[in-house]
């Protein structure tokens, strides 16, 4: 016989090593995680999906005056806030720190159960340097600005290495605080990089400085870049260099043409570097997930009128190239056109994240496409506070996703889930899932047509769904050809609590068309599963 007290040791040892483990992973800071088909932000040990609203820029300038937001925040369904903070206020006397405010944020983040990403607003917002300290304004020598048609104008040059130096001084000093006093509690899941940077008014920088980099040679470490990424680079970038001859070497219009986009082309470099230093600094200090978002410009605008060198699509190679800082790139999203931008963010290396966007009825249907159809990381439609309350129709969406969290972030990991936004130009969108082909279109029964219609679907074991959303229908055909057939067995409605599935109402007559459709009425938004049987 076996004694099994000898075993006991090595069963203590394993089971300790496993808690070492386990609490290793829950103690780490907040990190991005490549999770199967989705990149996923990584909390306390698991899958965090950020159901957010960015606060408008002085909000948070004040504690009491943010401290009046916070019930409502937390009333429309928002699990995390993108929180302003400037430069101004964390170094009002340079090299004089006070994080009074940052620590007060905190606090009220806690004490409501909300987490924060911080936006931090220093060299530049919205193009303009308005942010900045007093003593960085008014040193005009030591901090140089960005010369248009012979005149400075409030925007920092990027070219500066003294300006970057004191941002990323300063942004140094802030995240080593926030380690300091977060470590442990994680309230802090971000943080954003300056925010919509770009020349404003011009196409490029036109100091001494900025014309002598332009007439010089294009950095070798760009054009390493371009070469040994040339297969997956940006279609519109990738065209521009064809357009001029694939050059290896050469001045920036030799390389990139004698056009504005070339001048596009040399700020997105100058800005890259500059702000992938300022984060390199911050993540030396405290490592955790760091980004920048975009202005995004027309489809004819020349640059200049959209900020000049920010991260949109074509360029976003470029800052790339610039450091490996910066961990993904986002579009601050107010277009219609919402799924053709959601796409071209969403691409190989570059998970979507939507830092600001709208909210209200739009961005209710909205969050559905990009949680859902982009495996989008979170949703922060701007000025949220001067919206949010529980009539607000994003808090129906962001209430109803909070309870499918949990399932919905392993269903992106998977691969098994399609979001959509359905209206009368778009009434119609096909999907293959499980096994069936999914047609879903606008609801209509009676005679009655929803004007418009939004939600997701995930599977849910063999021959079923899961689905959420409002003023849709569903109908099904099998892939394959011995089982021409399929019906609904049944619909249920239901809610999730704490992860577990609560059936309500079972919907198989007027609800679901007498077995023709699944359907999901346009009056309220609802969970539903369905339950599909195949016959000869």
């Amino acid at each position: 016989m076996r004694n099994p007290l000898r075993s006991l040791p090595i069963l203590l040892l394993c089971l300790g090593l496993q808690t070492a483990a386990l609490s290793a992973q829950s103690n780490a800071a907040p990190h991005l995680e490549k999770r199967g088909a989705a990149t996923q932000l990584i909390v306390d040990g698991k899958p965090f999906l950020m159901l957010s609203g960015e606060l408008h820029n002085s909000t948070s300038s004040n504690l009491d005056y943010m401290n009046q937001h916070w019930a409502n925040l937390k009333a429309t369904g928002l699990n995390s806030v993108v929180t302003p903070l400037s430069w101004e206020l964390v170094e009002p006397k340079e090299g004089s720190f006070d994080f009074t405010l940052v620590d007060g944020l905190l606090d009220q983040a806690r004490r409501n159960n909300e987490k924060i990403v911080f936006l931090w607003l220093a060299s530049w917002k919205n193009g303009m340097s308005s942010y900045a300290p007093a003593w960085v304004k008014q040193d005009t020598k030591r901090f140089p600005r960005v010369i248009e048609r012979g005149n400075p104008v409030e925007i920092l040059s990027p070219l500066s290495s003294a300006t970057q130096q004191a941002d990323a001084t300063a942004f140094a000093a802030l995240m080593k605080h926030i380690k300091a006093v977060d470590s442990s509690d994680h309230t802090v899941l971000m943080m954003q990089v300056e925010n919509e940077v770009g020349v404003l008014g011009d196409a490029r920088d036109h100091s001494s400085a900025a014309n002598q980099a332009f007439a010089g040679q294009v950095p070798a470490q760009l054009m390493e870049y371009l070469q040994a990424h040339r297969a997956s680079l940006y279609l519109v970038l990738k065209e521009i260099w064809d357009a001029n001859g694939n050059k290896t070497a050469g001045t920036w219009t030799e390389v990139f043409g004698d056009t504005e986009r070339a001048d596009e082309i040399f700020m997105a470099w100058h800005y890259g570097r500059f702000i992938q230093a300022v984060a390199k600094a911050g993540k030396a200090e405290y490592d955790i997930p760091m980004y920048v978002n975009t202005w995004l410009e027309g489809d004819t605008t020349p640059p200049g009128e959209f900020p000049s060198g920010c991260p949109e699509p074509e360029v976003v190679d470029v800052w790339r190239a610039a450091g490996s800082s910066l961990d993904f790139y986002s579009p601050d999203l107010y277009d219609a056109r919402f799924a053709m931008w959601s796409r071209r963010y969403h691409r190989e290396g570059n998970p979507l994240y939507m830092p600001e966007t709208r909210g209200g009825a739009t961005g209710a249907a909205n969050v559905f496409y990009a949680l859902g159809e982009e495996a989008g990381m979170g949703f922060s439609p701007f000025a949220i506070e001067s919206e949010a309350n529980d009539k607000d129709p994003l808090a129906e969406s962001y209430n109803l996703l909070g309870s499918l969290a949990p399932i919905l972030l392993e269903h992106q990991a998977s691969g098994d889930v399609h979001g959509f936004v359905l209206d009368r130009d778009h009434h119609s969108v096909d999907f293959t899932m499980n096994g069936y082909t999914l047609h879903v279109s606008l609801d209509n029964i009676f005679g009655g047509t929803a004007e418009s219609g939004f939600g997701l679907i995930m599977g849910d074991g063999k021959d079923g769904f899961l689905g959420a959303g409002k003023g849709f229908r569903v109908s099904f055909t099998p892939r394959t050809d011995n089982t021409p057939r399929v019906g609904i067995a049944a619909v249920d409605e239901g809610k999730f609590v704490d992860g577990k599935w609560i059936a309500g109402r079972r919907l198989n007559g007027d609800e679901n068309d007498q077995g023709a459709y699944w359907r999901f009425d346009p009056h309220q938004e609802r969970i539903e599963k369905v339950a599909l049987y195949r016959f000869e």
